[in-house]
């Protein structure tokens, strides 16, 4: 698709990601009386949407409201569906201007402003908020038979698994829910479980279900266990027993996500030096190393991917605005 120039007038604010965290942004630049576009590659709140669909938060609904717009539940804790229309309901009653399934291809700044090159225009603003998450991209196994069509790196819903016999790859949250649902509904499921057991942050309403499982041999587990190769029948996995063949129809590997780094760097951005590569910003204000170009969300923790939720970075939204609309 040929790219069209810019016909709009200079942006105030280009948010880049429209999940919960970048509609909060939205939502200070209206107030503000601020020229903002949100631009997303995927559906709004794209991450969430990718998320199991009976998938249920481990937080409240009051700590997943954004701009003190009231989340109501029908459960103690809310599910997917519940904050889908919630987050839905938020962009759209407030017409907030977001431009979906648009992908950003380049970013930089050129003098006291920003160039961005999506696939479908060519946006020019004084400043830029990046709140991209890090569900796009998953952590690979890296070992031989990864790219068969058999192995996934997200997980849906049990039905395709019925009657099955089903590798899950890792012990998060997603992995242990993956099991247990695949099992409930018929699968046959084996973790294999790089850890010495499952992993501290699993719901605590989920973890005693899962080791219960594991314990009577409903599901089967290898700890201190990888996998080294996958074919279309077999999984081969090294653990402390030694080389063990297992038979499989299907690998659910759940080991992780990262944000896109590659993005933060084309921007300017300096990422730490250490593995976690956590990227450079002003946590009073959220603005990066980059004069006018700022941090919300997820994306503040680099590789860390566990430091920011929804709950503790929605105030991001309001510590930006507040420094940009000063600074106009």
């Amino acid at each position: 698709m040929p790219i069209s120039p810019n016909t709009e007038r200079l942006l105030d604010v280009l948010i880049i990601g429209a999940g919960p965290i970048g509609i909060a942004c939205a939502l200070e630049c209206k107030k503000k009386g601020l020229n903002y576009i949100v631009v997303e590659k995927g559906a709004l709140t794209n991450s969430i949407y990718n998320y199991p669909l009976n998938m249920t938060f481990f937080s409240t609904s009051e700590k997943l409201e954004i701009d003190n717009i009231p989340f109501i539940s029908n459960n103690p804790k809310p599910n997917r569906n519940e904050a889908l229309e919630y987050y839905r309901r938020v962009a759209t009653s407030n017409d907030l201007h977001i431009n979906l399934y648009e992908e950003i291809l380049t970013a930089k700044k050129e003098g006291d402003c920003f160039r961005i090159v999506s696939d479908k225009k060519i946006y020019s603003s004084k400043n830029v908020i990046v709140s991209t998450g890090f569900y796009d991209i998953p952590k690979m196994l890296g070992v031989p038979g990864e790219d068969l069509p058999i192995v996934m790196h997200y997980y849906k819903e049990a039905h395709p698994f019925v009657m099955q016999k089903v590798v899950v790859v890792g012990a998060s949250n997603s992995a242990v829910d993956a099991a247990l649902e695949i099992w409930r509904k018929g699968g046959d499921v084996t973790m294999v479980i790089r850890g010495a057991e499952i992993g501290e942050r699993v719901k605590y309403w989920v973890k005693p279900d899962i080791e219960n499982r594991i314990e009577e041999g409903s599901i089967k587990a290898f700890f201190n266990s990888e996998i080294l190769e996958i074919s279309d029948t077999q999984v081969k996995i090294k653990s402390p027993k030694g080389k063990i063949i297992l038979e499989n129809d299907f690998v659910v590997a759940l080991t992780g996500y990262q944000p896109n780094l590659q993005l933060l760097t084309q921007l300017g951005i300096k990422l730490g030096d250490d593995k976690n590569q956590i990227p450079t910003y002003n946590p009073t204000t959220m603005e990066s190393n980059v004069t006018g170009l700022y941090l919300a969300g997820v994306i503040c923790g680099g590789l860390e991917t566990h430091k920011w939720f929804i709950e503790n970075s929605r105030i991001h939204a309001k510590i930006i605005l507040e420094h940009i609309s000063h600074n106009c």
